[in-house]
């Protein structure tokens, strides 16, 4: 993601969270992770959907569409490290 949106715009320091507690099912089977894109402060929601930002599971929760490319280039990239170059 460094690569993609440069260093000064990811944050490796997360605090915990329980916010995917069902997802430590699939890790017992593969190793992974949970990634945390962002949505931004809000700016992007209409005004239907009231002030500012809000979390997922929020009945005024809309999710910034121009996160879409950079989210699709990040999986790509990642793929494309971990599978080999032939």
């Amino acid at each position: 993601m460094r690569q993609l949106v440069g260093a000064q715009n990811v944050n490796a320091e997360v605090e915990a969270t329980m916010g995917a507690e069902d997802f430590a099912y699939m890790l017992e089977a593969k190793p992974g992770c949970y990634v945390f894109i962002g949505n931004g402060e809000g700016d992007h929601r209409s005004a239907g959907h009231g002030l500012g930002p809000c979390n997922l599971h929020n009945p005024s929760y809309d999710f910034n569409d121009a996160l879409i490319p950079i989210g699709a280039s990040y999986w790509v990239r990642l793929a494309e490290s971990y599978l080999p170059q032939t």
